[in-house]
């Protein structure tokens, strides 16, 4: 005698039953979330086409089981619907911030040795010319290496004091570099250091000044950060006196990235705004919500 499981009869019940239980779900699914007027029009059609095939009792079942559907169980269903599409956003857009963090940290670990390179070989030119200006020098790169390793590893925002600390110390160094050809001033309101602010954006903004704006130029330029709060937001410009902006620079690498990330990071509610001034330059502010550190 072969076991029950072996019978067709009962492979093929069992099948149909599937087969009716993904379809009845599927209705379900359907009438639940779909507008009454969308409902109301679909009902007309399958009355119609019940009665002309010869199943109007059947049409009929439909049409009031669509109803009793949408009526009772409508908006608890949407809200599932919602609520499960929220969590997969909320996870495709952790993912997201991840690979943008990893490619920030591989980008800067490909700038970080052109950068350290340059800057041991400047303290080497000083050590044989200027011994007090190469130990300046070194000491502003034992204080950028101390800010920057730091919010290389880490994911998301870090203080904003943090980041004042690693272009100050970035600045020092590419001062000693161009000499009289750049200048720099740094602005912060009091009380905000502690602020939070994504790691690497103040930074990628002043080394997008230097290399577009200031080296270029013969004579050089001047820098200025300034951080203020405006009403429940914080504002942070890095402004430039050099050669002005240049549409291909304001759709680089650097600049998309930092989009890219503050989208990320606080949807509609953060943005990068770049501007030309009326005397010259280029002047890059970016707007988030303030948040205590």
């Amino acid at each position: 005698m072969k076991p029950q499981n072996d019978n067709p009869l009962l492979h093929a019940v069992l099948n149909v039953t599937e087969v009716v239980s993904v379809l009845w779900w599927k209705f379900f699914d359907w009438a639940a979330v779909t507008a009454w007027k969308a409902l109301a029009a679909v009902s007309v059609i399958v009355l119609i086409l019940g009665g002309f095939i010869g199943a109007g009792p059947f049409a009929v079942m439909l049409v009031l089981s669509a109803i009793l559907i949408k009526s009772v169980a409508g908006g608890k269903r949407r809200a599932e619907i919602a609520a499960t599409e929220a969590v997969t956003r909320a996870d495709v857009e952790s993912l997201e911030r991840r690979l943008l963090e990893a490619q920030m940290a591989a980008l800067q670990a490909q700038i970080e040795p052109h950068f350290l390179f340059n800057t041991l070989a400047l303290i080497g030119q000083f050590i044989a010319t200027d011994p007090k200006r190469a130990a300046e020098v070194h000491a502003d790169l034992i204080k950028y290496l101390r800010a920057a390793l730091p919010q290389i590893r880490q994911e998301g925002t870090g203080q904003l004091g943090q980041q004042l600390a690693l272009s100050q110390a970035y600045l020092n160094i590419m001062r000693a570099r161009m000499q009289e050809r750049l200048s720099y001033d740094i602005e912060i309101e009091e009380g905000l250091s502690d602020a939070q602010f994504p790691s690497m954006m103040i930074q990628t903004l002043v080394e997008n000044a230097i290399k577009h704006g200031l080296e270029p130029k013969i004579e050089g330029g001047s820098i200025r950060i300034a951080a203020r709060r405006q009403m429940d937001e914080l504002w942070v410009e890095v402004s430039d006196n050099g050669l002005g902006l240049d549409l291909h620079i304001a759709e680089g690498m650097g600049l998309t990235n930092i989009r890219q990330r503050l989208q990320i990071l606080y949807g509609s509610k953060a943005r990068l705004i770049i501007e030309t001034p009326f005397e010259g330059g280029a002047r890059f502010r970016i707007q988030l919500p303030y948040l205590q550190g």
